[in-house]
Order: C-alpha cells, then structure tokens, then sequence
C-alpha cells in the first residue's frame, strides 16, 4: 500500500484542473445502473461508488436509469443528482426492461470506458479496478462470473444450464452470461440497439463484431432489501431472444441462406412423396387422392415457396438499411446536458491517461501496472 503521504498527493477526480488529456468536464469512466424499485439500495449504493472512483482519481460519471419504478427509487435518484453534478438520471414514463435501460444508458454515456452494475447492492463496486484492469488486457468487454452466488438453487440451476447452452451455441466461452457486471469500451457499443432480453447476450453481440470478450470472477453479495425481479418468463424470453440473436448474428447479411435453406429441403420432402405417390399411381396401386402423404407433399411444397419468399424479402430489408427503433419513451432526465455524448473521434489518448492513472492506484485486487492499448487486439 501507499503511503498516507502519498494518498494525499492524489488529485480529487472532481478538481476542475486539466489531468493530460483528462479533465473532470470529461468522465474517463461511465457507471450504468438500471434501477427498478430499489429505494433502499440507490444511496447506499451511490456512496460505494463514489469512493471506489475517488480513490481511482479518475473522472467518473454514475447514469441511473429508473425503469419506470413504482416507489420511491426515482425521488431519491433525482435528489442525487441534485446534490452531486456526477450522477446523471434518466426516468422512463414505465418499465419497459432492463436491455432498454441499458440501451438509454448507453446513449448519453460519455466515458471511455463504461461500466454495467445491477442497483442491489449485489455486485461489489470495488471490482470496478479489476475490470479497468482486465480491459487493459486487450480485451473490448469484460464480463463478471459471479462463481459463488448467493441465490436459491431454484435460480442458479436454470441459470448453470442457460450458460452452458448459451456458451456452446455461441462459442463465446463465459461462464455467467446473466450477470449484469460488466466493462466496456466505449468504442465497442457504438450501433448497438438493445431490446427484449438481449442484454444478456451483449458479449455474443460484440463478438460477431470482432471485439475480444474476456471474463473475471467477482464478489457476490446477498440480497439485502426489497425483492428479485428474476422470474422464469424471463428465462423462457431469454432463450427465445437468444435464437434471434444466433439468426442475427450468423445469418443477418444473408437471409435468404438460412430461410432458402429450409424453403429448399421443404420442397425436396414435398418433391419426393409427390414422386412416390406419383409412382404408385401409374402401378396402379390404388387411388392417392385420399392419401394423408398427398396433403402432406402439397404443404411443404407451399411452404417451401413461403420459406424462399421470407429470404428474398428479408435480403430486401436488409439491403435496405432497415434499423430498429427504440422501443421506450424517457419522461425525466437530470444533469445530462444538451446533446448526449460527446466522445474524441480517437479515444487513444484518453485510454492512455487513463493507464497513467491507474498506475498510481495500488490494491491488492490490481496487482500491476495497468496498460491499455490504443487499438484493440486481433
């Protein structure tokens, strides 16, 4: 450990003094917490977050997003932002879910390096540094894997069976894709649109894009007030949404592959029991026009032509450009500014400053100096 003395000498990420390239305007680091009915936690949680940062002496910002809560989550949010020019809100007139809430989050998010965290108290902030640390790597995201939870078996053994099926049909190897933990470079996230249950699958997301996915394990608290939100209609969301995600990311620039594909072995069923059929009619083997094999030939033939009419519409849209809009209405905002973020076209020397920095942060959960590239690994 430092010295006292040399604690001392650390700026306070708040001075309004220029750090390099750094300054306090500008945050190095985001925090994104969705909130959703957790008015005991925000506070508490707030203050953890505060100290971890300033002992970091890097410029922070903390965006709560309020899911549309129904207590008094977004008074209290709200009062903090009052009180400190770092914690910025967003308010949603209801819930619409936590990937929209990460998606708005991430809109007018302006540090170099943004964090996600959930708003229970359940994630440690001070595993912020490990993540820092853990990007520096090389790494574009950084999942947490909460190795020991502290959940009823009747959540952590449908989620361990999620994992695994998610981890082989993606190939991205994570052990804990649901948990909210997670870093980011700025840079990575940029184009990407969240809804439904996709923020789970943000790491299998980036990786189709090329961006390198790493993992670290991390502390995993007990839930101390109100109740969670995981039901198993979210697993059953999660696992439909996931399909999409696979459709997305290994088919979205060739639709008709996937769809003409099927279209093509529908009709090649249908085209080989029209034959057979067709065969015992001239042997004179009997009537066929009663045959269940006849509809059943005659429907895949339909379908097929269904099957290759879906592909062909679907390289259209997707020749077009066609996106997706957002899907939430924000009611309420605080300390955001005017004109969301506002990052360096070249966030090099920014992720270098903020390097330089994290070297005179000692502790024992960061061994080393942290390095930052200033372009991400092959």
């Amino acid at each position: 450990m430092k010295s006292s003395a040399l604690k001392s000498e650390r700026r306070n990420p708040l001075e309004k003094e220029e750090i390099g390239v750094l300054t306090a305007e500008r945050p190095a680091i985001s925090i994104v917490v969705p909130v959703f009915n957790e008015e005991d936690s925000v506070e508490l949680l707030c203050g953890k977050i505060q100290a971890v940062m300033e002992k970091m002496s890097l410029p922070f910002e903390i965006i709560f997003v309020d899911d549309g809560s129904t207590d008094s989550s977004s008074e209290k949010l709200n009062a903090l932002a009052d009180n400190h020019d770092w914690v910025r809100c967003i308010g949603f007139r209801r819930n619409f879910g936590k990937a929209a809430a990460l998606d708005a989050g991430f809109s007018v998010a302006q540090g170099d390096i943004l964090v996600t965290m959930d708003a229970d108290l359940q994630d440690d902030p001070e595993e912020i540094p490990n993540f820092v640390a853990k990007l520096g790597e090389g790494y574009d995201v950084v999942s947490g894997w909460k190795s020991i939870r502290h959940d009823p078996v009747d959540k952590t053994l449908p989620s361990k069976v999620f994992n695994g099926v998610v981890s082989r049909l993606s190939g991205v190897k994570l052990n804990d894709f649901n948990c909210g933990f997670k870093a980011y470079r700025a840079e990575a996230l940029d184009g990407l649109s969240l809804y439904g249950e996709l923020h789970r699958f943000i790491p299998v997301l980036l990786h189709w894009r090329g961006y390198r996915v790493g993992e670290i394990p991390v502390r995993h608290h007990a839930r101390q007030f109100g109740q969670s939100k995981y039901g198993y209609s979210r697993l059953l969301k999660g696992a439909l949404d996931f399909m999409g995600v696979m459709l997305n990311t290994r088919y979205a620039t060739r639709p008709l592959h996937v769809f003409g594909g099927v279209g093509i072995l529908f009709g090649l069923a249908g085209f080989g029991i029209l034959s057979y059929l067709t065969l015992l009619w001239f042997a004179g083997l009997g009537p066929i026009g009663s045959r269940p094999l006849l509809f059943l030939g005659m429907l895949l033939i339909m379908s097929s032509f269904q099957f290759v009419t879906i592909g062909l519409l679907g390289e259209f849209i997707q020749r077009q450009g066609a996106g997706r809009e957002r899907r939430y209405t924000i009611g309420s905002t605080r300390n955001l500014g005017e004109g969301g973020p506002d990052r360096e076209q070249s966030p090099a020397k920014r992720l270098a400053a903020i390097a330089r920095r994290m070297k005179d942060y000692e502790k024992d959960a960061v061994p080393g100096d942290v390095k930052i590239p200033n372009s991400k690994s092959a």
